[in-house]
C-alpha cells in the first residue's frame, strides 16, 4: 500500500501541475473582457514636462533643447579619429609654454628644478554636444559650442625643493563649459582670420584631482575657489590668441586730411610753338587707388595762378607722400609732363600752415641726369589736419549681435557737431538680389549729384563687393541722405542692357551723431533683397 500511494502521489503531481498552469493561464488571459484593456498612453516628447524629460534623458544635447545649435557628429568624429594626434600637438604647446615659466621660478623658495614628468591628455577626447553660430554684421565669425570633457589625463609634474623631490599630478578632469569663440576680422590672407577671440558667458563646471605625496588635496573644503582661473575670461574680458601678423592683415582707414592750395608755377617749359605751354596739376598720395585731383587748365602761360584748393584723405602720415605732377594740356594725343615732384606728409605738423616752393624735376630718381635741368617752381600751401578720436560707437547692433534685418536707431545726442570731415561708405555686399533679365550686380552710390560705381559681380544674387567710396564734406550732412542704388548690367549687346534690382535712402543724420553705423537695409522695389552698409562719418 505504501508503494501503491507514492505512485498515485507522482502520478496526481504530474497531472496536476500542467493542468493548474493551463487554468491559471486561462484565467490570467480571458478573466478580463477587451473593453477593460486599455492601450497604453503614448506622448511625444514636446508634451511632456520639465520633470519627465529630466527622468528620461537627464543629459539632453543642447540641439534638443535650443534649435538655434546644430548638432556636430562629423566633428565629434572627426575629434576622434584625430585625437591622438591632436594630444602630442596641445602637449607641445603646453610644454613649450610651461617650461619658461618654470624657469623663473628655478632659484627662488629653495625650488631646484620642475618638469614634466608625464604629460598626456588620455585617449578620451572631448565631446561637442551642440554649436551655436551667430550672424554680425562685422568682418567677424562668431560661434558657442557646448564642449563636455571627461578626461583621464595623465599630467605629472616634478618639484625638486632642498634635493625633496614632490610629485603633483592631474587626474580625473571633467570640464562642461559653453565658450564663445570670435574669429575676427576675416581678412583675404589663409586661414582667413587674424585673431581668435575666447570668452566665457557663464561659469563652467570644472572639477579635477590633485594628487600630492599620495593624497588628493582638492578634497580639501574651500580650496576650489583659490585655483578657478576660468572668471578671468568671465565676459567681458577674453583671450585674445593672435593666428596673423597684425602688419599683414592691418585695414589702414583715414586718420586725417590734407588740405593743399596749389598757389602758382613760375617758369615752367616751353612745350607749344610759340613758345608757351597750357599747364594744369594733378595731385595725390602714395599708396591710393583714388582718381588724383586736377586743377583747371592755364591756357598759353609759363607763370600760370591758380589758387585752387583741394583736400586728400590721409592714411598714414608718416609714410605717404603727396605727388605733385604738371602737364600741358593738348587737343590731341597724350599731355606732355613738364614736371613732377614729391613731399613727405611726415614733414608737416598737424594743424600748422605750411608754405613750400618745390623745384619740379622730369623723374623723382636721384640719380637721372635729366634732373638738372631747370623746369621751374610750384608753390603750394599744406596743411594737415588729423581727425578726432574714433569713439568707433555705432547703431544696428546691440551687445555685437544682431539679425541680418534688424536696424536699431539710437537717438541723437543734444551736442550738434560740426565742421568738415570725411563721409566713408563701405558696400560690404547685398543677399537675395534677382533681376528679370539678368544677374551682374553693381552699386552706385550718389551724393550730391556725384556718382561713385563699385565693380560688377557677374551671375549672382549674393556679390560681395567690400568696396570703400569717400566723400569730403565741408560741414556734417545733418539733414541729407545718401541715395545706394543696385543695378545689373548685361555683359553682351542687348536693347535691355541695364535694370535696377532695388535701392534705399540712408538718413546721414545717424552716422553724424554716432559716428559709425553698420547695418543691413531692405532694398526697396526688390522682393527679398538686402545690402550691407558701412558708413563713418569722421570730423577734424
Amino acid at each position: 500500500m505504501g508503494f501503491l500511494s507514492s505512485l498515485l502521489g507522482v502520478l496526481g503531481f504530474g497531472i496536476g501541475f500542467p493542468f493548474g498552469l493551463f487554468i491559471g493561464f486561462y484565467f490570467f488571459i480571458y478573466s478580463e473582457s477587451e473593453e477593460d484593456v486599455e492601450d497604453p498612453m503614448i506622448r511625444p516628447l514636446c508634451e511632456l514636462d520639465t520633470v519627465a524629460l529630466e527622468e528620461l534623458m537627464p543629459e539632453i544635447p543642447p540641439w534638443v533643447k535650443n534649435p538655434d545649435y546644430d548638432r556636430v557628429d562629423w566633428l565629434n568624429k572627426f575629434m576622434s579619429d584625430m585625437w591622438p594626434f591632436l594630444d602630442k600637438a596641445i602637449c607641445g604647446i603646453i610644454r613649450s609654454t610651461a617650461e619658461p615659466i618654470f624657469t623663473e621660478y628655478i632659484g627662488k623658495f629653495k625650488i631646484e628644478a620642475i618638469e614634466f614628468k608625464k604629460l598626456s591628455l588620455g585617449n578620451l577626447p572631448p565631446t561637442i554636444h551642440g554649436i551655436k553660430v551667430f550672424e554680425t554684421n562685422e568682418r567677424e565669425l562668431v560661434m558657442e559650442p557646448a564642449i563636455r570633457w571627461a578626461g583621464n589625463p595623465n599630467i605629472i609634474v616634478s618639484v625638486s625643493i632642498s634635493s625633496i623631490q614632490v610629485k603633483v599630478q592631474l587626474v580625473d578632469l571633467q570640464v562642461f563649459a559653453a565658450p564663445r569663440i570670435t574669429l575676427k576680422p576675416l581678412v583675404p590672407t589663409i586661414p582667413c582670420f587674424a585673431n581668435i577671440a575666447v570668452s566665457l558667458m557663464k561659469k563652467p563646471h570644472i572639477d579635477f584631482g590633485l594628487k600630492v605625496l599620495g593624497g588628493d588635496i582638492m578634497s580639501i573644503p574651500g580650496l576650489y575657489c583659490y585655483v578657478q582661473v576660468t572668471r578671468l575670461y568671465l565676459w567681458p574680458k577674453s583671450l585674445e590668441i593672435p593666428v596673423l601678423d597684425a602688419s599683414t592683415v592691418a585695414i589702414k582707414k583715414p586718420v586725417g586730411i590734407l588740405h593743399v592750395k596749389v598757389v602758382r608755377a613760375t617758369k615752367l617749359l616751353k612745350m607749344d610753338f610759340l613758345g608757351l605751354s597750357d599747364p594744369y596739376v594733378k595731385l595725390s598720395l602714395s599708396g591710393e587707388k583714388l582718381p588724383a585731383k586736377k586743377t583747371t587748365i592755364k591756357k598759353k602761360t609759363l607763370n600760370p595762378e591758380w589758387n585752387e584748393e583741394f583736400k586728400l584723405s590721409v592714411k598714414d602720415p608718416q609714410s605717404q607722400m603727396l605727388h605733385i605732377n604738371v602737364f600741358d594740356w593738348d587737343k590731341v594725343g597724350s599731355h606732355d609732363r613738364l614736371g613732377t615732384q614729391i613731399f613727405p606728409l611726415k614733414l608737416l605738423t598737424p594743424n600748422e600752415l605750411k608754405e613750400v616752393t618745390l623745384d619740379l624735376l622730369k623723374d623723382t630718381g636721384v640719380t637721372d641726369p635729366d634732373n638738372k635741368r631747370q623746369r621751374g617752381q610750384i608753390l603750394l600751401q599744406l596743411t594737415y589736419a588729423p581727425f578726432r578720436e574714433d569713439h568707433d560707437s555705432f547703431s544696428g547692433i546691440m551687445d555685437g549681435y544682431a539679425k541680418k534685418d534688424s536696424i536699431v536707431d539710437r537717438a541723437p545726442s543734444n551736442v550738434s557737431p560740426t565742421g568738415a570731415g570725411l563721409l566713408l561708405v563701405t558696400v560690404q555686399g547685398a543677399q537675395d538680389v534677382e533681376g528679370s533679365r539678368h544677374n551682374n550686380p553693381y552699386v552706385l552710390v550718389i551724393f550730391r549729384g556725384e556718382i561713385k560705381k563699385s565693380k560688377i559681380m557677374k551671375k549672382t544674387r549674393n556679390p560681395l563687393w567690400n568696396e570703400e567710396f569717400q566723400f569730403l564734406l565741408e560741414e556734417p550732412p545733418l539733414q541729407e541722405k545718401i541715395h545706394i542704388k543696385v543695378m545689373s548690367k548685361r555683359t553682351s549687346i542687348s536693347f535691355h542692357s541695364k535694370e535696377s534690382l532695388g535701392h534705399v535712402d540712408i538718413n546721414l543724420a545717424d552716422v553724424v551723431y554716432n559716428g559709425r553705423i553698420n547695418q543691413k537695409y531692405h532694398l526697396i522695389d526688390s522682393k527679398d533683397g538686402v545690402i550691407h552698409i558701412e558708413l563713418r562719418w569722421k570730423t577734424i
